[in-house]
């Protein structure tokens, strides 16, 4: 009996400790001056464990992504752009773990998008700004595996 009293304890313990450590913190502020500058140029506001959120700007097209542990949530706050997501990648290398990056996709579905228009793509699945004709500001949160 006192030996499945300390093992539930040593649980217990062993579950608080890991819970503390992996609890979301109170919340996050990022000052609208950092959220400026990262809609401008492009660049990191709040990075954790299993979330990054990121401000962008494009002002041309990018090459294809596939992440294979983060989900991309996109909002396009300005601009517009033609986006393709789904279908094969083509030409896909791995640019560092985890990541792959591509010249063409086919068999996507193309959307035009612009302000307001939000998209969530799921990890694995191949993505591009495609063509930007003058410029685009969305933020994307990577929800990560």
């Amino acid at each position: 009996m006192k030996l499945l009293l300390a093992l539930a304890s040593v649980v217990t313990v062993g579950a608080l400790a890991y819970a503390q450590q992996h609890a979301p913190s109170a919340g996050i502020h990022v000052d609208p001056t950092k959220v400026a500058e990262a809609l401008a140029k492009g660049g990191t506001l709040v990075t954790r464990p299993d979330l990054i959120v990121q401000g962008s700007h494009r002002d041309k097209a990018g090459q294809v992504e596939v992440h294979d542990k983060e989900t991309d949530v996109i909002h396009v706050l300005e601009g517009e752009a033609t986006f393709v997501f789904g279908g094969t990648m083509v030409g896909g290398k791995t640019t560092r773990p985890d990541q792959w990056l591509g010249t063409d996709i086919t068999g996507g579905e193309t959307h035009h998008i612009a302000k307001g228009d939000v998209f969530v793509i799921p990890a694995g699945v191949p993505h591009w700004f495609k063509e930007v004709p003058k410029s685009i500001s969305y933020f994307v949160v990577k929800v990560i595996k």
